[in-house]
């Protein structure tokens, strides 16, 4: 896989379709490896006529580990007594460090959960660079809306796991809490999912880096209302991680937003619901 230069940080991605189509860049979650944009989604949305780029944020999957600022505090960031590492707008900078580095004037962005909100971190602070923006099961930083269920918190956040079979237990009982009620997976897919993140790359210590930005990013509603981008906003109705409302709150901001409330869809993206949160993603892209 190719690496850029973005913000001073190496970003890992790689791309689908024709370079000289629109570009289109997916920003994946919290600890979420950019393969999580799996590989017939990315193909689904170039198919379409666009140049798909996914990565990996700072601080997870091959990118750039950001291990000298050590483990955040996160009690003390939650009650205002301690600085976090960097935050969601420092990740808005990467993407657009990434922009430039393959060489993006304007591009459309999807982000999902975490990257949900970096999108529209992104929208407000560089709006210039963005040609529409699709935020999918994520919400808008307001402590009153977007709640995780208990048994989603308990998963979130367990302590590591200290072997790779232990590790892998734990991702598969995680995905089984949070996936789509719907539409679940088999052990066996569950299992082959886990794996793969697993091997890829295992850094815990910057998933709580990155659960601090969020935690200290604040609340982006008023924010959010002075954007002026063609937006959808995608939802799943039985979503444990980030409650419906979230989605809800988040269009509300955003002037002119659309939005899709699946039926069945946690906080995952089921490949059944591919077609629906594709086409949701183009009429976000048609008036861009």
């Amino acid at each position: 896989m190719p690496r850029a230069l973005a913000n001073g940080l190496e970003l890992e991605y790689d791309t689908f379709g024709d370079p000289a189509h629109p570009p289109l860049v997916l920003v994946m979650g919290l600890g979420a490896q950019m393969v999580t944009w799996e590989t017939g989604f990315c193909e689904l949305i170039a198919s379409h006529g666009f140049h798909v780029v996914r990565f990996d944020n700072r601080d997870i999957g091959l990118s750039t580990y950001l291990d000298d600022l050590g483990a955040p505090d996160l009690a003390g960031i939650a009650a205002g007594q301690a600085s976090p590492p960097y935050l969601l707008s420092d990740l808005a900078d990467d993407t657009v460090g990434l922009f430039d580095a393959l060489g993006f004037a304007k591009a459309h962005v999807v982000g999902a959960s975490m990257g949900g909100m970096v999108v529209q971190q992104l929208a407000i602070d560089h709006p210039d660079r963005l040609l529409s923006l699709t935020s999918i099961m994520s919400t808008t930083g307001d402590p009153t809306v977007g709640h995780t269920s208990p048994a989603a918190l308990a998963a979130l956040t367990r302590p590591p796991a200290p072997t790779r079979e232990e590790a892998i237990a734990q991702s598969v009982e995680g995905y089984r809490t949070t996936g789509s009620p719907g539409y679940p997976l088999t052990d066996e897919q569950l299992r082959a999912k886990a794996i793969r993140g697993y091997d890829r790359a295992q850094h815990p210590v910057g998933t709580l880096r990155q659960g601090a930005a969020i935690l200290a990013s604040g609340d982006r509603t008023e924010a959010l209302r002075s954007v002026r981008l063609p937006a959808v906003v995608v939802h799943g109705d039985s979503d444990p991680m980030v409650d419906v409302s979230g989605g809800k709150a988040t269009a509300a901001a955003i002037p002119g937003a659309e939005l899709v409330i699946l039926p069945g869809m946690g906080h995952d993206l089921p490949e059944p619901l591919w077609p629906q949160i594709v086409a949701a993603i183009l009429r976000a892209t048609a008036h861009g």
